[in-house]
């Protein structure tokens, strides 16, 4: 092994050492992001605004798929009797109602989006505060939102989840 090797284990061992003693003297603990964006009252009131507010737009785009689909249908079952003229000129109105329909779903889903972001950060706001005040409570030196492993024990999300059930506005 060369020096520089030695040097380097010799490094990480105390390094981890030193990261043991730590976690030995803090306070940790975690909580799990995505149930409070499910689970809590701020995102379920949230959800229910969104979809309070994009429901008539979403119920008029499903009634344009209809009105496309109801015309490709009309075009096929005619198709056999219209002349060259006629096939082209419905063939033409398909394409632009098509092409407004893909435009309006676009739009749609980017509004649909932003709102979404808009309503998600205030929940995240809402619970990040719930967090430090459990943190300051129970006097949690670190808080983690997102883990791949940890014992059920430094989990937070619970008491989290009743600050914002009870504060809710």
């Amino acid at each position: 092994m060369t020096y520089f090797a030695k040097k380097c284990l010799v490094a990480m061992a105390l390094s981890a050492a030193g990261l043991t003693a730590i976690a030995q003297d803090s306070r940790i603990a975690y909580v799990n992001t995505q149930r409070i964006t499910t689970e809590s009252a701020p995102a379920k009131t949230a959800q229910a605004k969104l979809e309070q507010e994009f429901s008539k737009r979403q119920k008029d785009l499903v009634d344009l798929q209809a009105s496309l689909k109801a015309l490709s249908d009309k075009f096929e079952r005619d198709a056999p009797t219209l002349n060259e003229t006629q096939r082209v000129g419905r063939q033409k109105e398909f394409a632009d109602q098509n092409r407004d329909l893909q435009r309006k779903q676009r739009e749609f889903q980017e509004d649909l989006n932003g709102r979404r972001n808009e309503e998600l950060q205030q929940v995240l706001d809402k619970a990040n505060k719930a967090v430090k005040q459990v943190a300051d409570t129970e006097k949690y030196d670190l808080v983690i939102q997102e883990v791949v492993y940890s014992n059920t024990k430094h989990d937070i999300t619970d008491r989290v989840l009743k600050i914002l059930n009870t504060n809710v506005k």
